[in-house]
């Protein structure tokens, strides 16, 4: 069944693309035949000197070459101003730093000080790609909009598989909701008054109500469901696709009941189709991207704060901890065992969703992406990889404090390796060059060109 619904989406993407390939031609019609000069239907001669045509025509064929030298000529040279203008900032921060002997703060997260690290961020939000859906990439909210609207307007063609979804995947919010409702009294009427709603015990329900039609066709007193019935009220009937799942299975409104249409009694195999979807089927689910960025060293030095989707608190509670922050930490550091801050610090980093991670080159390049605390240092190899000039090429990434992380870290999560809520990565060839290049392109020239468009 989940492969009935992945088919579904396939055919659904495929109509777009064929909506934008432009008319079509039948096979048995007669194709029209494009316009030719009247030179064009002579007798084929032997290769002899160029025509005046020919020559006008390699004459355009060199223009052409020569626009592309003059590109290539054009993306060379923005190359080489980036690389100028990371050299003239990397210089001017040497001398700052020489002048003021400022003691450099630890730009690895670890250090659990908010404060510190917010020179080291920089990002605008947390967004998102569905595959199922489209190429977009958009916030959370914006594309659980789109995506229940793109399944509603399905229902006119697909109306059964299209609930499923539809139950699915756009009643997580009012789940949520409903599982956080607190019983402040002890009373029985209390206890009666509070609802959970549950996407599972809704499944379930329609799975009865359907499959009790299949065991039993010919009892009438499956056939009707009464709408004010406290199990319908309390699973079906507050969750969104209920109604056009039960419409798609054959029941109708009828005052205070749905009935079951009996002719849909010939056709039993709808029923079962719907109750494998309804058990089987998953609910759409969204890919963080990892919103790739170049930046220059003074854009990285920029301060920024983290926007507030990436902590698990609200702001309120948020400025509560950093103004609460330092005085904790002295107490913590006097009175605890390093087994004890260790915990604590565990406890610190998974108030953050997710993570910001940069990886510094050695021309002073940084590379930014957002990942979940969850994800693996893989995924952080990966996305690297996939951005350098030689990709099949050993490197390792080295925090701050000098731990080398490798491919043994591999399986280990960001939380894992200290490296939430932000983390500051130097990069480096394993083995590392004989003779480093300082003119040395690190990056692919596609993705090096990204830095001129922050």
């Amino acid at each position: 069944m989940a492969d009935k619904i992945k088919k579904f989406f396939q055919k659904k993407k495929a109509d777009a693309k064929f909506k934008m390939a432009g008319p079509g031609y039948k096979l048995n019609a007669a194709v029209p035949q494009p316009q030719v000069e009247a030179s064009s239907t002579t007798k084929v001669t032997p290769r002899g000197p160029l025509s005046d045509e020919a020559k006008q025509a390699a004459a355009a064929a060199l223009a052409r070459l020569g626009g592309q030298k003059q590109d290539t000529v054009a993306f060379n040279t923005s190359l080489a101003a980036i690389q100028a203008q990371v050299r003239r900032e990397l210089e001017a921060e040497k001398k700052e730093s020489s002048i003021e002997e400022v003691p450099k703060s630890g730009v690895d997260s670890s250090a659990g000080d908010d404060e510190n690290l917010s020179p080291f961020l920089a990002v605008n939000g947390v967004y998102f790609k569905c595959p199922l859906i489209g190429p977009e990439v958009l916030p959370k909210d914006e594309w659980h909009k789109k995506i229940r609207e793109f399944l509603y307007e399905q229902l006119t063609e697909e109306r059964g598989l299209t609930a499923v979804l539809i139950i699915h995947t756009c009643n997580k919010n009012r789940e949520k909701l409903a599982n956080a409702l607190v019983v402040l009294s002890s009373t029985a009427e209390d206890r009666e008054i509070e609802v959970r709603i549950s996407v599972e015990q809704c499944v379930e329900t329609l799975c009865k109500y359907l499959e009790n039609i299949l065991h039993n066709p010919g009892e009438e007193k499956y056939h009707r469901i009464r709408q004010s019935n406290r199990v319908f009220q309390e699973r079906v009937a507050p969750l969104e696709g209920t109604q056009d799942l039960l419409q798609a299975a054959g029941f109708q409104a009828e005052d205070d009941y749905l009935v079951f249409s009996e002719e849909r009694l010939q056709t039993p195999d709808t029923l079962q189709i719907l109750c494998d979807a309804l058990r089987s089927a998953e609910p759409i689910t969204l890919e963080l991207d990892h919103n790739l960025q170049v930046l220059l060293p003074s854009q990285a030095a920029s301060r920024r704060e983290l926007p507030p989707v990436f902590y698990n608190l609200t702001p309120e509670e948020i400025k509560r901890e950093q103004q609460n922050r330092s005085e904790i930490l002295e107490k913590s550091l006097m009175l605890r065992t390093k087994a004890m801050r260790e915990k604590e610090e565990l406890r610190e980093m998974r108030k953050y969703r997710y993570a910001l991670i940069r990886v510094r080159f050695p021309d002073g390049i940084l590379l930014q992406g957002t990942f979940s605390v969850y994800e693996k240092f893989e995924a952080v190899a990966s996305f690297l990889r996939e951005t350098l000039v030689e990709e099949d090429r050993s490197f390792v990434l080295t925090t701050p404090t000098g731990h080398r992380l490798g491919p043994e870290e591999d399986s280990q999560t960001l939380v894992d390796l200290r490296l939430v809520p932000a983390s500051v990565l130097i990069f480096s060839w394993d083995p590392p060059l004989v003779s480093a290049d300082k003119q040395q392109l690190y990056l692919k020239p596609e993705v090096m060109i990204l830095v001129q468009n922050l």
